[in-house]
């Protein structure tokens, strides 16, 4: 058997809702509803509340606490480094590997998407990102300039990495999770124009919650979306690889914000239906029938065991999946389907959902096929069922609650490691520029007593050169400041430098929102002040930067620490 190529997308925000397959008459995404045209439309796909954890399952097979991904920043978002990920698995089967777009399962190595089994990596691991046009990105670690629009170009890189392998005739496992219709609502002006004044027909379950110009703005995103799919559905036609080709579309949780959704309860966030169920579209032609609709559940937890049995690769991994292979689903194999749960976490949300029924974070149970709206308790009419999904999450609570993370961030695994902002906790005066974590940096920087610290463990011992990445204004330079090695054990170790050159980028992004963005950070671009060599010892410490004299209003704001090991 020659094994198939496998394209993954994965959209973020995206609610099931935000396609015109699924009966959205507001937007139209002829593209994206191909896949369910030409393959099979997955009528109930359930993934998480929220985007990292969503990642975890689809790269593990495993539900997220497992992995140790709990949250969506501030080291929270990173998968356990005894995991095997999905790119693991392809890889070692002889497939050629490549990331492009938004990680979001940890930043540095080995956590890192390149350390987790993927050859390419181009865009960020943050949760988010403050502009998505001429970004500042990653190209496999190293940092970049974007060049237009970031879905555009996370789309051309993947369809360059297609054509390269088509090339060296080596099957390729291509992971494409574009950044929108995530906050900010950024797109070109191609697909906004048409959205500007357009009326919006069909609305939200609850139309009070819905603002008008809001969804019009994401849904100029998913048409973006729609666009570059169907560039790469033509690709795979020009590339002659389209029936060799397993294609998936998926989003990571429900809808950002308060817009149609098919009358479901619950958007981004939720453990209701409308939180957690998305699309789930496959298109391999010639093996998948045409106009396939499954009606079993299924989710993100399932993508690793289907796609490694489709592939016909043996999948051996140490730790046990929890999701199961949909082959015979997609295949029309004639095979009795055991019902099954499954589980959706948020926080302090615990949900659990049946063929039928879906047990909330409250303990009500309702009936999904007569009641998608989660409206009527019928705990009384099925105890059986009630007594079988709490027993399910009560067990499930007990294995993985409550989360206990006490995981440093990694430092000098590799030869260079960044340190975000978002990763780094502020004290005294100084303050976030928003109160997003993600895509963040330290501002309000006034006091010799104000510092920055970073939970780091060193992998390697040696002489690093250290920089910050900063902005400050000429009235304000003068000031010194230190950086400081404060290991659990042994001798501190410091470097010093003194902020001589004025660097005062203006703030980028508003111009470009198509909608005004909230607990985001608007973004400008820092530049590299080097330190000198900083001595680190190998184990766990806290890293300090701080002011050692502050002669004007402010010492500077500063988006990440960069340590290069020589």
């Amino acid at each position: 058997m020659t094994r198939p190529n496998i394209l993954v997308i994965l959209t973020d925000d995206q609610g099931w809702g935000d396609l015109s397959v699924h009966g959205n008459t507001n937007l139209n995404t002829p593209n994206v509803d191909s896949l369910a045209r030409d393959g099979a439309l997955f009528d109930r796909f359930f993934v998480c509340p929220v985007c990292a954890p969503t990642r975890a399952e689809f790269l593990t097979g495993r539900y997220h606490l497992r992995g140790g991904v709990h949250g969506v920043s501030t080291g929270a978002e990173r998968l356990n480094l005894d995991e095997t990920t999905i790119a693991d698995v392809f890889k070692a089967a002889g497939y050629a590997t490549g990331a492009y777009g938004k990680w979001h399962n940890g930043t540095q190595h080995p956590y890192h998407p390149n350390a987790r089994g993927f050859d390419e990596f181009f865009g960020f691991c943050s949760g988010h990102w403050g502009q998505y046009f001429d970004a500042e990105l990653e190209h496999n670690g190293e940092l970049t300039r974007g060049k237009g629009y970031l879905p555009d170009e996370c789309t051309d890189r993947a369809m360059d990495f297609m054509a390269a392998n088509v090339e060296r005739d080596q099957p390729f496992f291509c992971y494409l999770p574009y950044n929108i219709p995530h906050t900010p609502f950024q797109v070109p002006d191609e697909f906004y124009d048409p959205f500007r004044d357009k009326p919006i027909e069909m609305l939200a379950t609850s139309p009070n919650q819905e603002d008008i110009d809001r969804t019009r703005a994401a849904l100029a995103l998913c048409e973006n979306i729609d666009w570059n799919v169907g560039r790469l559905l033509d690709k795979l036609d020009e590339l002659e690889i389209a029936e060799e080709t397993i294609v998936f579309y998926f989003g990571d949780n429900g809808p950002n914000g308060a817009r149609w959704n098919g009358g479901m309860k619950g958007t981004k966030g939720s453990t209701d239906e409308g939180g957690v169920r998305v699309a789930g579209l496959m298109r391999w032609k010639g093996h998948i029938q045409a106009g396939t609709v499954i009606e079993e559940i299924a989710g993100a937890i399932d993508l690793l065991p289907t796609f490694a049995d489709l592939a016909d690769i043996d999948l051996k991994v140490e730790k046990p999946i929890n999701g199961r292979s949909l082959k015979p689903l997609l295949l029309g194999e004639d095979v009795e389907w055991s019902d099954r749960i499954i589980l959706s976490h948020q926080r302090a949300q615990l949900s659990a959902r049946n063929q039928r029924f879906r047990l909330d974070t409250e303990g009500k149970l309702y009936d999904m096929v007569a009641d998608g709206g989660q409206t009527t308790d019928v705990s009384e009419e099925h105890p059986d069922v009630h007594a079988a999904l709490s027993d399910a999450t009560a067990k499930y609570h007990a294995e993985v609650l409550p989360v206990n993370d006490d995981r440093p961030f990694a430092t000098g695994y590799w030869e260079t490691t960044r340190l975000p902002a978002r990763d780094g906790v502020h004290h005294g005066t100084v303050q976030r520029s928003a109160g997003a974590p993600n895509c963040s940096y330290f501002t309000h920087w006034t006091e010799v007593g104000d510092r920055m610290t970073w939970d780091i463990e060193v992998g390697t011992t040696g002489d690093y050169e250290a920089a910050v990445y900063y902005t400050c204004p000429e009235e304000d330079t003068g000031s010194t400041i230190e950086l400081s090695f404060h290991p659990s054990q042994g001798q501190v170790t410091k470097v010093q430098g003194q902020v001589t050159d004025a660097h005062d980028p203006p703030l980028i992004g508003a111009a470009d929102d198509r909608w005004p963005r909230g607990g985001e950070s608007y973004v400008k671009d820092f530049e590299p002040l080097t330190l000198g060599t900083i001595h680190l010892n190998e184990g766990r410490g806290t890293l300090t930067l701080r002011a050692l004299d502050v002669p004007h209003s402010q010492v500077m704001d500063v988006r990440r620490v960069m340590l290069i090991r020589r």
